[in-house]
């Protein structure tokens, strides 16, 4: 059976048990009874007595014909913090999915979220917004969002992070994997690239069906630091940061353009250690902004949100754009290790369709490696 039918049929079940609830409650209300406030599907709180809502819809409105089910799209963000808020508003400005629905163990403040983000449905185009501590809210998922995890403490590597976050993974992921087989799922989690290899391995779904938010920030940062130096906006400067979504990361100089001009062409040194105008300091600062952010206000927050909301409008909208994201790179440059790196990713529908072959100098391929082997170190021993 396609997903498609599946997710139609999902679709369907929700709606008869919605009128099938609501029904009851009008004739609990007929009969002189009080409806017990319950939990309508995907909601996370009590509603109102359904008796009155009922009486007070039957008389504003007349049913005329029967809906029949139609394309919906859907996201789930898995934790409401700092990162899964960001995600979510920048998601819901962008108006991407007809549904967006969160999960967290902390129910007080999801549902205060959920209610923050509810209240201003009349600015957004997505007036659905749901919670739950239940994993099934996510049912029927196009894209699942996972940024729940350990968190990065002061001075603490992401690479560090990755043994608190692996057994978080383990629950999350078959939740996920049960109520939603046919997803996305965009891992944002750090360390990013490891874990996006642990949801790989524990959800048994294609490569291509796993995205790592990666690299896709640390290029953002790469961008807008070279505009600075230049004095003009982002988009017109082109380059990459590929690797490891950290310290090893590697700064593709080779291929640094604004308007077709190489750099490199009008500086042979730039991002090297000789060079005089100190272009490598650029690739310094995209490493140590996010210490800096966290270290000022706590956490990152805002730019990662914009980043996901990137790749989420990439794949539900089928756009076919390059993004550096982290995905399975084994048998790519000259890697024999099973590891999951940002490299530049078609994304569309199906995921991470193509893969674009760059061509590297020597020592940036060299770098690709080493971030290779970083990762590998920390990811062999894991017993998943």
């Amino acid at each position: 059976m396609s997903c498609a039918v599946r997710a139609l049929r999902a679709s369907w079940a929700l709606r008869a048990s919605r009128a099938s609830f609501l029904c009851q409650g009008v004739a609990a209300a007929a009969a002189g009874a009080r409806p017990q406030a319950g939990l309508l599907p995907g909601a996370a709180w009590p509603s109102s007595p359904v008796s009155g809502m009922g009486t007070v819809k039957c008389g504003l409105m007349k049913n005329f014909t029967q809906e029949e089910g139609t394309c919906h799209s859907k996201i789930s963000i898995i934790g409401t913090g700092s990162v899964g808020m960001a995600c979510a508003v920048s998601i819901l400005l962008k108006g991407l999915s007809d549904e967006l629905a969160l999960v967290d163990i902390n129910e007080s403040k999801m549902v205060g979220e959920t209610m923050d983000l509810q209240h201003g449905s009349s600015f957004v185009k997505m007036p659905k917004v749901v919670c739950s501590k239940d994993y099934r809210v996510t049912t029927s998922s196009n894209i699942v969002v996972i940024t729940a995890g350990a968190r990065q403490e002061k001075g603490e590597t992401r690479l560090n992070l990755v043994q608190r976050n692996v057994a978080i993974f383990k629950l999350m992921i078959s939740n996920i994997v049960q109520y939603s087989p046919c997803c996305k799922m965009i891992v944002v989690s750090n360390p990013v690239d490891i874990l996006t290899y642990v949801t790989w391995k524990l959800s048994h779904f294609p490569p291509s069906h796993i995205i790592g938010s990666g690299c896709n920030l640390d290029t953002a940062r790469f961008r807008f630091l070279i505009g600075q130096k230049l004095g003009i906006h982002s988009e017109s400067c082109h380059g990459w940061i590929l690797g490891e979504h950290g310290d090893s990361s590697v700064p593709v100089w080779s291929g640094v353009n604004v308007a077709g001009v190489p750099l490199k062409e009008l500086n042979p040194h730039i991002g090297t250690d000789r060079d005089p105008e100190h272009w490598n300091n650029v690739h310094k600062e995209v490493i140590a902004s996010a210490y800096e952010i966290i270290k000022r206000k706590g956490y990152t927050s805002w730019a990662i949100g914009l980043s996901v909301a990137d790749l989420a409008e990439s794949i539900l909208r089928n756009l076919r754009r390059v993004h550096p994201v982290s995905t399975r790179v084994k048998g790519l440059y000259g890697i024999s290790k099973d590891v999951f790196l940002s490299v530049p990713c078609v994304l569309g529908k199906g995921g991470v369709t193509d893969l674009i072959t760059v061509r590297l100098s020597p020592e940036e391929e060299a770098g690709l490696k080493k971030s290779a082997e970083t990762l590998w170190k920390i990811q062999e021993p894991l017993k998943l």
